[in-house]
């Protein structure tokens, strides 16, 4: 399976809601694991779908793929239906390269969606798998991580990464957990 370009902001799918999927059939499967790949490919702990450039609903993570394990979830059309607590963690994306920024995110999640098989799947999540999944469903809704930080901070990030794009700079990479 081919490992697929992730797209990095400012590129317009990225800022877009996706859409429902209506049927989980072979493309959405193909598009599931090209992105497991992809992401493994990166390395990232997740993605979703509109990083790759398919603005609809699914995303695959893998929080313990940087522990040298693997647990892939994928997940159609997830939603949060359930968050308590709060947390601030260094993250970092896939689609804003050389930006890690702190970030305040529910401590635990309840999420729900379908798998690859069409069944309902219920993830109770905490730590880096709830930010993971927190930080892809963003994606799904148009938001970036950079929206959850100060104007001024949203700012500086999108004239830095305005910069890169438009000098054809390679962007630093640092060593965080990128979604």
């Amino acid at each position: 399976m081919p490992v697929a370009k992730i797209l990095v902001y400012p590129d317009p799918v990225l800022r877009a809601k996706a859409k429902d999927i209506e049927n989980i059939d072979g493309r959405v499967v193909r598009l599931a694991e090209d992105m497991a790949e992809t992401m493994y490919a990166a390395p990232g702990v997740g993605l979703a779908a509109p990083q790759v450039g398919v603005s609809e609903r699914l995303i695959v993570v893998d929080a313990k793929h940087s522990e040298g394990e693997k647990e892939l979830i994928t997940l159609i059309n997830p939603e949060i239906v359930e968050a308590e607590g709060k947390v601030i963690g260094e993250e970092g994306c896939l689609s804003l390269p050389g930006v890690n920024e702190k970030v305040t995110r529910a401590e635990r999640v309840l999420v729900r969606g379908y798998d690859l098989k069409e069944q309902q799947r219920q993830i109770e999540a905490e730590g880096l798998l709830a930010i993971a999944l927190q930080h892809e469903i963003d994606h799904l809704d148009g938001v970036l991580l950079f929206d959850r930080l100060s104007r001024l901070k949203r700012e500086i990030i999108q004239r830095k990464m305005r910069k890169v794009m438009r000098e054809g700079l390679e962007p630093e990479k640092k060593d965080y957990n990128l979604f």
